[in-house]
C-alpha cells in the first residue's frame, strides 16, 4: 500500500516541494525514513506512532518505509510531522481523499494535536506559486498563510479534526484571506526626537542618515545621548511599504522572530545585539544557515553599541554586507543569500574611560590606551560609514528646559518627501534595484551626483587634505546629493559638499 503527501522544505528565504512517499509492506514491525532526514525528522517516527495512536486511529503493524522526495535535499525540522501522518493514514485507508492539490505543514504533539512551525509565509508563496490549491497549516499560523492569496488556507487544531475534513465527516471552516496594510498609518514608537534635549548638530545627522539610508557613527563621552538618539532614529524612518513588509516578514518567520500575534511586521526593525553575539548570530549561518541580525535588520537599523567591545572578526564580516547589500553564507552543500541592507548605526567612547577630549572631566587613559581603542576598528570598516559624528555634553539649560524640541512626526515627512525624490528619480532612470541614495554605485554616481567647477575644486583639495579614499570619495558625492534632496534641489551646490565633508573627521587619537 502506498501514498503520497506534498509538503514543503525552506532553504534559506525560499521553499521547495517535498513529496512524503509512505510505503506499508508486510514484515516484522519497523520503521525506515529515508531522504536525508535530520535528527529532528527521524525522531517524528514516535511523534507519529502515538499521536495516531492517541487520536483514535489504528498504526500499522508493518514494514513502514517512509520517503522525503527530492531525496538530495535536506530535510530539517518538525514540519513533516503532520503529512506523515497523513500519509500513514491514507496507506492503510483510514483517510479517503484526494491530496493531490493538497499541501500538508505541522508538527505533532503526542495527543495528536498541531503546534506551529516556522517559514510558514514563503511556503505559502510557494504553495501558491506551484498552484496547490489547498493549504493545511497549524491554527496558530493560519494568519501568517491567509497572508498570501491565490490558496485556500485550512487551519488544522489536530491529526482527528484534519482526518474528519479529509474524509468529509465535518469540515473545517477555511481561514479566509486577510492582508490589511495601511501604509499611511502613524506609527507610535516609544522614543521621539522632542524627548531628546540639545544636539541639534547630531539631529541634522540622523535626518541625513535616514534620507538616504547613510552610515553613521557616533562617538562621545558617556552620557552625550548616544544611545537615545540611536534609539529614536526609527521614529523617523519612513513608513513601510507593503512589499517592504513582506520581504521583512519573509526573514523574520524563516527565523521564527515574528511576534506573537502579529503575521505581518509593520515597523521598520531596529536592531541591538549585544556585543557578545556570536559570528553565527550577527552575519546568520550554522549547520542548517539561519539569518542572523544584519537580516533581520534588512529595511531597518542594525544598532551597534560599544562598537569597539565587538569581536573584530565580527566587525570585519560587516564590511561587505556593507557594500553588497547581501551576505552569502557557504556551505560544503552550496550557498545561500540573505538580504542584509539596513542602516548601520554604531557607537562608541573616544577611549576606555570615555572622557577622551572631554572639557568637564579629565581622561585617565594614556595616549597609547586611546590609540589602541580606536584603532579596534579598522581603517576599512571606517570608510564604509558615511557620517562620523562627534558629540559633547548636553548644557544643564538645555536639558533643564521645558521647551519641547521637533518632534519624530515633522521629521520623518522630511525624510520621506527626499525619499520619495530619490525612487522617482531612479525609476525615471531605469534603476529598479536602487531605492535610495546610500545603494548608488559608481555608475549612479557618475551619473547623479555632478558637481560644478567650485565643487571639483573644494573635493580636490578635501582629497589632498584629508587623504580620502575613492570608496570616501564618492560616499561624500551620495551624501551630498541627499543633502541637497532634503533642500528640495537639483544640483549639488558647494554648501552640500561642505556639509558632508564636516561629517568625515578621523577617528584616531
Amino acid at each position: 500500500m502506498l501514498a503520497q503527501v506534498h509538503s514543503c522544505a525552506v532553504i534559506g528565504l525560499d521553499a521547495q516541494a517535498v513529496h512524503v512517499e509512505v510505503d506499508i509492506a508486510s514484515g516484522l514491525e519497523k520503521v525506515t525514513l529515508v531522504g536525508l532526514p535530520d535528527t529532528a525528522v527521524r525522531e517524528s517516527s514516535e511523534r507519529v506512532r502515538a499521536a495516531i495512536t492517541n487520536s483514535g486511529f489504528f498504526y500499522p503493524q508493518h514494514r513502514l518505509t517512509v520517503n522525503l522526495a527530492p531525496a538530495d535535499l535536506r530535510k530539517e525540522g518538525p514540519a513533516y510531522d503532520l503529512p506523515i501522518a497523513v500519509g500513514i493514514l491514507a496507506a492503510t485507508r483510514q483517510v479517503n481523499a484526494g491530496l493531490d492539490d493538497a499541501l500538508i505543514l505541522g508538527e505533532l504533539s503526542l495527543d495528536g494535536s498541531v503546534r506551529h512551525v516556522n517559514g510558514i509565509l514563503p511556503m505559502a508563496g510557494m504553495a501558491q506559486k506551484l498552484g496547490f490549491r489547498r493549504l493545511f497549516v497549524p491554527s496558530s499560523d493560519a494568519a501568517e498563510a491567509a497572508l498570501v492569496e491565490g490558496v485556500e488556507v485550512y487551519p488544522v487544531r489536530s491529526l482527528s479534526e484534519l482526518a474528519n475534513h479529509l474524509c468529509g465527516k465535518q469540515s473545517i471552516a477555511r481561514r479566509e484571506h486577510s492582508l490589511q496594510f495601511d501604509d499611511g498609518a502613524e506609527p507610535v514608537y516609544p522614543v521621539d526626537f522632542r524627548d531628546v534635549k540639545g544636539q541639534e548638530h547630531a539631529k541634522r545627522a540622523v535626518e541625513v542618515a535616514c534620507a538616504g539610508a547613510h552610515n553613521l557613527i557616533m562617538r562621545g563621552p558617556p552620557g552625550a545621548g548616544k544611545t537615545l538618539l540611536a534609539r529614536a532614529l526609527p521614529s523617523i524612518l519612513p513608513r513601510l511599504t507593503l512589499r517592504e513588509a513582506l520581504d521583512i516578514t519573509r526573514i523574520y518567520s524563516v527565523a521564527d522572530a515574528l511576534p506573537a500575534g502579529e503575521p505581518l511586521v509593520r515597523y521598520r526593525p531596529f536592531r541591538a545585539p549585544h556585543h557578545t553575539i556570536s559570528h553565527a548570530g550577527l552575519v546568520g549561518g550554522g549547520r542548517w544557515p539561519k539569518p542572523g541580525e544584519i537580516s533581520l535588520a534588512h529595511r531597518g537599523i542594525l544598532f551597534l553599541d560599544e562598537l569597539p567591545e565587538f569581536g573584530s572578526r565580527n566587525l570585519e564580516t560587516l564590511r561587505q554586507p556593507l557594500e553588497d547589500r547581501v551576505v552569502t553564507i557557504s556551505r560544503a552543500s552550496g550557498s545561500l543569500k540573505f538580504p542584509s541592507s539596513f542602516i548601520l548605526v554604531a557607537a562608541m567612547n573616544p577611549c576606555p574611560c570615555g572622557y577622551y577630549g572631554d572639557d568637564r572631566q579629565q581622561c585617565t587613559c594614556s595616549l597609547s590606551a586611546v590609540q589602541r581603542y580606536q584603532q579596534r576598528i579598522s581603517g576599512p570598516l571606517l570608510d564604509r560609514i558615511d557620517i562620523h559624528l562627534d558629540m559633547a555634553r548636553v548644557p544643564f539649560q538645555k536639558l533643564a528646559s521645558l521647551e519641547a524640541g521637533e518632534d519624530s512626526a515633522t521629521i520623518r515627512a522630511r525624510v520621506e518627501a527626499a525619499r520619495k525624490v530619490q525612487e522617482q528619480r531612479f525609476q525615471k532612470w531605469g534603476k529598479p534595484n536602487v531605492i535610495v541614495n546610500g545603494d548608488m554605485g559608481p555608475a549612479e554616481v557618475q551619473a547623479f551626483c555632478e558637481i560644478d567647477e567650485a565643487g571639483r575644486n573644494l573635493m580636490r583639495a578635501a582629497m589632498q587634505q584629508m587623504n580620502l579614499s575613492a570608496r570616501a570619495y564618492h560616499r561624500i558625492l551620495k551624501l551630498s546629493r541627499t543633502i541637497a534632496d532634503l533642500a528640495g534641489e537639483q544640483k549639488i551646490q558647494v554648501h552640500h559638499l561642505a556639509e558632508a565633508l564636516q561629517y568625515r573627521p578621523r577617528l584616531v587619537a
